[in-house]
C-alpha cells in the first residue's frame, strides 16, 4: 500500500469513526431528553397523586372536630351560660362522645348543660354525670 492509500484508508476510518460516534451521541441524547421527560411525567402524576389524596384527606377531616377542640367549646359554651357560668363543670372528650362530672345547682341547670353540650358541632353524644346539690 503506498502512502496516499494509507491516508484515504485512515481518514476514511476516522470519519467512520466519528460518525457512528456521532450516532451514538443522538441515540444516547434521545435516550437522556426521553428519561428527562418521563421523569417529568412520573413527578408530575405523583403531585397530582399527592393533591388529590391531599384533598380527599381535607374534606374527610373538615367535618370531623378533634376531642380537644369539643372540649374547648363546650366549656367555653358552658362558662357563657349565667345558670352554668359559676359553676365547676369538668369536660372530657373521647370520640365526639362528652363526659359531664362535677356540681350543678339544680336538675335543670343539669339539663341545661346537657343540652349546651349536644349543640356543639362534632358531639356524638353526651353523658351527664352531674350531681345536683341538695340544699
Amino acid at each position: 500500500m503506498n502512502t496516499v492509500h494509507k491516508s484515504l484508508l485512515a481518514v476514511s476510518s476516522l470519519a467512520v469513526v466519528l460518525a457512528l460516534g456521532a450516532c451514538d451521541r443522538l441515540n444516547n441524547a434521545s435516550t437522556v431528553g426521553e428519561r428527562a421527560d418521563s421523569a417529568v411525567n412520573r413527578t408530575e402524576q405523583a403531585a397530582r397523586n399527592t393533591a388529590d389524596e391531599t384533598r380527599r384527606m381535607g374534606a374527610a377531616g373538615a367535618d370531623k372536630v378533634d376531642d380537644a377542640t369539643i372540649t374547648a367549646k363546650v366549656n367555653a359554651a358552658l362558662a357563657a351560660d349565667k345558670d352554668l357560668s359559676a359553676v365547676r363543670i369538668d369536660v372530657d372528650t373521647k370520640n365526639g362522645v362528652v363526659t359531664l362530672t362535677g356540681p350543678a345547682p339544680s336538675p335543670e341547670a343539669s339539663a341545661q348543660a346537657t343540652k349546651i353540650a349536644k349543640n356543639v358541632k362534632g358531639v356524638t353524644s353526651v353523658e351527664n354525670r352531674l350531681t345536683v346539690k341538695v340544699g
